[in-house]
């Protein structure tokens, strides 16, 4: 795996009449494959940054030439570092941090020294549009808020507690901004704490999805939340505010269902390209039996009406073996910490089976 800059002329690989044969991936347009023989050569472009993956060194180191020839290049060597992105690699997997990154927030707020907490939101926190005072300078909230979103991709933990800050943008209050500071000094307690992808990987997509109804106390607007593993590796989240509020929890639920199943048919597509196939089904748990009823049943029609959109489209993938839903208990429920502030214990209790991995800690 190398990481290299310049060009992004694959966006018309067949351009100066010269062909490369890498085929564009229809799930995202960044992504090219090429399969010659048994050689599978998978390159990733964004503007002017490349990374080139493959299972044949000699091929990529080839390729790499070819495309010195036609321009000129920088070639990073293998792939350590990559848009803020530090990446370790080792025999059992692949980690991925955001560390210098998370440091530099920390010192440009003045919070190197600060006293840790051991989780990001007190749970029983409630922000609203209406409490507290203005700050002076909403800049200050802005871009600080600004970075945390970044960091969140690789920081699962943060998603909940960035996307609640993340509201209160346009006219954000002192409260607002107390919150901000408390997830920074979460992220004191393990700035290089990240990802890790296992190389033992059965390549089995599960997912877990959840509904926080009428969360917003000053919309009444549901939160919905998702989480999608590759195996035991996490490789997809999303904690988000709906724009429609809902008229039962069962609704609630079957639209995070709903979300959570577009995801899996997008990383299903994408997992396509990559030449990743998995003859199982995905498995979608949730934790409303009434939302799985609904799902599976076609009568329901009083009921369903309102949300006959988002039935159908889990109801559909359902038949079509895509997917398959299950119950879990409330307590093993992997979403709650997307959709809601824990407590310390079921807090550290989910971030334990979502393959985070402090690289600088001890072990």
């Amino acid at each position: 795996m190398a990481g290299f800059r310049r060009p992004a002329v694959f966006r018309q690989p067949d351009s100066g009449g010269w062909r490369l044969g890498f085929l564009q991936s229809k799930s995202d347009y960044s992504l090219f494959t090429r399969q010659i023989g048994t050689s599978f050569i998978v390159l990733l472009v964004y503007v002017d940054d490349i990374v080139l993956a493959g299972n044949n060194s000699a091929d990529i180191a080839s390729f790499i030439q070819l495309l010195n020839l036609k321009f000129k290049l920088k070639d990073l060597g293998d792939f350590k570092y990559f848009l803020g992105l530090e990446v370790a690699r080792k025999s059992t997997g692949i980690s991925v941090c955001q560390r210098k990154y998370a440091l530099e927030i920390l010192e440009d707020s003045g919070l190197l020294a600060s006293k840790p907490v051991n989780f990001p939101m007190d749970s029983n926190l409630r922000l609203s549009k209406l409490e507290g005072d203005l700050l002076d300078d909403p800049s200050v909230y802005h871009r600080l808020v600004g970075r945390l979103i970044y960091l969140t991709i690789t920081r699962p933990d943060l998603a909940y507690s960035v996307q609640v800050l993340s509201q209160f943008m346009s006219t954000p209050w002192n409260p607002h901004l107390d919150a901000a500071l408390r997830v920074l000094r979460y992220v004191k307690s393990a700035p290089s704490q990240g990802l890790f992808f296992s190389a033992q990987c059965d390549f089995k997509l599960k997912s877990f999805c959840d509904a926080d109804w009428a969360a917003c106390p000053d919309t009444r607007r549901l939160v919905t939340s998702f989480c999608l593993f590759l195996g035991d590796s996490l490789i997809s989240w999303k904690s988000k505010k709906q724009q429609t509020v809902s008229r039962s929890s069962a609704e609630s639920e079957n639209r995070a269902m709903a979300v959570a199943c577009c995801e899996i048919m997008w990383i299903s597509s994408l997992l396509k390209d990559l030449h990743v196939y998995s003859p199982h089904s995905a498995l979608l748990f949730c934790d409303s039996q009434a939302a799985l009823h609904i799902a599976a049943n076609h009568v329901f029609h009083e009921r369903t009406k309102h949300i006959d959109i988002d039935c159908h489209l889990v109801r559909e993938q359902i038949q079509k073996g895509v997917i398959r839903t299950l119950h879990v208990k409330s307590d093993h429920q992997l979403a709650d910490i997307f959709t809601k502030p824990l407590g310390f214990a079921p807090f550290s209790a989910i971030t334990s089976k979502m393959n985070l991995l402090n690289i600088y800690g001890s072990s």
